[in-house]
């Protein structure tokens, strides 16, 4: 029995309502087109020239929807006190491998400002999704160098509890942390929560296809999901030139429909601000974004990688040049934040907090080899509590 026709003789079947872009929506509070909105602007954003001036604003390349403020001076100063305090334990970790008192390290030397300015501009109940890279977002987040070094040492456990500080446990398969990211803000996003998930990688990850599901998951169900690609250059030994022949990383975005931006990752001030702005128009509903921030790892990829096999020392110097320490360093002294006292404060606690680690990684933990069974499952099976006690048995035997 057909339905009856309402009253105007319209039909009753009403097409569906069109799904909302979230950045389609965004590039309207901009007034320019998404196209506009979705693509980087034609430069890399910049704030601070390598010798620590500012840009001036009609240099800096900036098209409608990507004009980017300059972060107040305290919340500078408090960030490059982190910069510095990440670059002395990224080498003072580099010497405990050299010592054999740390098993591995992948050393971030160069790369701090992006892991810096993650952390920084994420709020309490923000998650954030590091790589095995990024030891120093996971420190300015909050958690206890020492609890981070853990997993480098070789210990058994993660070394720190993600949910107390909303830090993912470092990824060592590449590209796996996008997923969780992406899974935990869609979980928020179900429970109403106003979460934001910042997701690490590397442009060696670009090249996975976690990479792909990821961001294609994130924009077809409108994630409040960040992903930033810290673009050093390389993927262990392979250049991004082998990797994809797009003008950028930040142009795979459009392809998801997402906005995307393009930033000089050695600028803490950019950093800042493009980071800042990109979670809060996450948190407003716009919708998932991707960010590329042009770096470079001054050291070997890890203490097991011969660097000289496949880069030329010249083009190493080169980004020695565009420090992002000294950098900072240059714009704070310039605008009288930084003097001879605030720059020995920092050292010092820089200095403190390498010793603490220094002390730590000597000193060999207590290990309990019941730990081996003790945590495989919530409640040990019948085969578990077996071989626990035949181990213990051996144990004690030995020591007899």
């Amino acid at each position: 029995m057909s339905e009856p026709t309402p009253a105007g003789g319209e039909s009753a079947t009403r097409e569906p309502t069109p799904p909302v872009n979230p950045a389609v929506e965004a590039s309207k509070n901009f007034g320019i087109t998404p196209e506009q909105y979705m693509l980087p602007a034609s430069s890399e954003i910049r704030l601070l020239n390598p010798d620590g001036t500012a840009v001036p604003k009609t240099e800096q390349g900036q098209e409608p929807g990507h004009e980017y403020p300059m972060p107040d001076t305290d919340r500078l100063l408090a960030a490059y006190e982190k910069l510095v305090v990440g670059r002395r334990i990224n080498d003072q970790n580099m010497a405990l491998v050299r010592q054999g008192r740390m098993a591995v390290y992948p050393s971030s030397h160069g790369q701090e400002a992006c892991q810096v300015a993650a952390a920084l501009c994420l709020e309490d109940e923000d998650w954030l999704f590091p790589t095995y890279r990024d030891s120093v977002a996971v420190m300015s987040r909050g958690v206890d160098p020492l609890e981070v070094m853990s997993t480098y040492r070789g210990d058994w456990h993660g070394g720190y509890d993600p949910k107390k500080y909303k830090v993912s446990i470092q990824a060592t398969p590449l590209t796996t942390q996008l997923l969780h990211a992406v899974g935990v803000a869609h979980a928020a996003k179900l429970r109403g929560e106003n979460t934001v998930t910042l997701a690490m990688c590397g442009d060696g990850a670009t090249s996975e296809g976690d990479f792909h599901e990821a961001l294609n998951f994130a924009a077809v169900f409108q994630l409040p999901v960040l992903f930033l690609v810290q673009n050093n250059g390389y993927a262990i030994s392979v250049p991004l030139s082998s990797q994809t022949r797009a003008p950028s990383l930040a142009h795979k975005g459009v392809g998801y429909g997402m906005a995307s931006e393009r930033v000089d990752g050695n600028d803490l001030a950019a950093l800042l601000s493009v980071l800042g702005r990109g979670i809060e128009l996450c948190r407003q509903g716009g919708g998932p974004l991707l960010v590329e921030a042009m770096t470079y790892r001054m050291q070997a990829h890890t203490n097991a990688d011969d660097d000289t096999r496949y880069r030329e020392r010249d083009e190493v110097s080169e980004w020695v040049a565009k420090d992002p320490i000294t950098r900072m360093q240059r714009y704070l002294e310039d605008q009288g934040a930084l003097d001879e006292d605030v720059t020995g404060r920092i050292s010092e606690h820089a200095e403190a907090m390498a010793k603490r680690l220094r002390e730590a990684m000597s000193s060999k933990p207590e290990l309990d080899p019941q730990d081996l069974f003790r945590f495989v499952y919530h409640e040990p099976t019948p085969q578990l509590r077996e071989q626990g006690a035949q181990l213990a048995d051996e144990l004690s035997r030995e020591e007899a």
